[in-house]
């Protein structure tokens, strides 16, 4: 049975019903005219020169990599805490993904832990956005230009966000985003790289569409082992009318922050999110309990109703990873952060009402757990 308040949910409305019938109505079903449109919408909303749409946030993570040349041999260093595709899609491409340890406050990737795993190997980092907030980018820029690296932000949490005040997009090499149901905005499934580098953009496109390049006439070749990873205008119809709603999706999630932000104040028990209000785009919003007993906080969390989650395992922990040879214990800072987290209900249809549930609930479970026993 699903969750009475789920942690997180698409907005959908009757402007972006219209906008898919529209779409529907018209002559492209795969790649048309929307796309072109929303990626121009999209590359405009973040500052960025080019935006490029693809299938998925995956399928954006492997142009990436693919743009940025990554191949056998080659190392990417990243976080743990994050969906395993950031380090997975680099997988596919043959390259091995090395884990640097986290900040204990925002679970972003630590700059100096980056740093002292830089290799002759290492050809990018790929710092990532969790929960929505921007990793320390003046930071990551300055070590990938000093190396001579490639980068790539993971923004898949974080369209929206904003870094020193100014628009996640434009700030790295390459900037991948999702659209999932429950980021920022929706295509249903979806996703983007945006880039300021006209080159870069162009290795994208070919990579979306099976390595090809289009010639005069019905000439056509394909250079490289590309992948069909097309957005369809349908999708992109959807994403456009999404993106026009985007501050209102932006200022609701904000909203909710600082409310449970007020109602967690003095909480013993546990630390919320710190700092980050009015940067973050807050897809995540986690509390992190001080003195363990997560899993019996989760479980009484769950069985009232609220579709909390946790996000994430460390990467590495995966059975797939343990078998190309990763241990536990790799990055202790990601492993503690991991066990006291707890994902709660932020989405921009979460009502006040509903909210306070989520929160008069907690308040009951982690005072019950402090309770003193009685026994007859």
């Amino acid at each position: 049975m699903s969750p009475q308040i789920p942690y997180g949910r698409q907005t959908i409305d009757d402007s972006d019903v219209q906008a898919v019938v529209e779409a529907l109505r018209s002559d492209w079903l795969t790649q048309g005219p929307r796309i072109a449109e929303f990626e121009t919408a999209l590359a405009g909303r973040c500052g960025a020169a080019h935006a490029v749409v693809l299938a998925n946030g995956t399928a954006a993570l492997q142009a990436s990599y693919f743009a940025a040349d990554l191949k056998p041999g080659d190392e990417f260093i990243t976080s743990p805490i994050t969906f395993a595709a950031t380090a997975t899609a680099g997988l596919w491409q043959g390259a091995r993904p090395v884990f640097a340890d986290v900040d204990p406050e925002t679970g972003n990737l630590d700059p100096d832990a980056c740093r002292k795993l830089i290799t002759p190997q290492t050809r990018a980092i790929v710092p990532v956005d969790y929960a929505g907030r921007p990793a320390d980018l003046d930071a990551f820029r300055r070590l990938a230009k000093e190396h001579g690296l490639s980068l790539i932000e993971d923004a898949c949490h974080a369209l929206g966000a904003s870094y020193h005040g100014r628009a996640v997009g434009s700030l790295s090499d390459m900037t991948v985003f999702s659209f999932h149901p429950v980021k920022s905005i929706t295509t249903g499934e979806g996703g983007a790289v945006l880039t300021n580098d006209p080159a870069l953009r162009d290795r994208i496109v070919e990579f979306r569409q099976h390595g090809i390049r289009r010639g005069e006439d019905w000439l056509y070749s394909v250079e490289s082992q590309g992948l069909n990873y097309r957005l369809t205008d349908l999708q992109a119809a959807l994403g456009l009318s999404q993106l026009r709603r985007l501050d209102r999706f932006l200022a609701r999630r904000r909203e909710i922050a600082r409310r449970y932000d007020e109602a967690f104040r003095g909480w013993p028990e546990l630390d919320s999110p710190a700092g980050g209000l009015e940067s973050s785009a807050w897809h995540l919003y986690f509390i992190r309990l001080r003195a363990g007993g997560r899993r019996e906080v989760f479980q009484a969390l769950r069985r009232s109703g609220i579709g909390v989650q946790v996000h994430y395992i460390p990467v590495y922990w995966h059975p797939l990873y343990e078998r190309l040879g990763y241990r536990k214990g790799l990055c202790p800072r990601a492993e503690d952060f991991y066990e006291r987290i707890i994902s709660l209900p932020i989405y921009p249809t979460l009502t006040d009402p509903q909210q306070e549930t989520v929160i008069s609930t907690l308040r009951g479970i982690l005072d019950q757990r402090h309770a003193p026993s009685h026994t007859s």
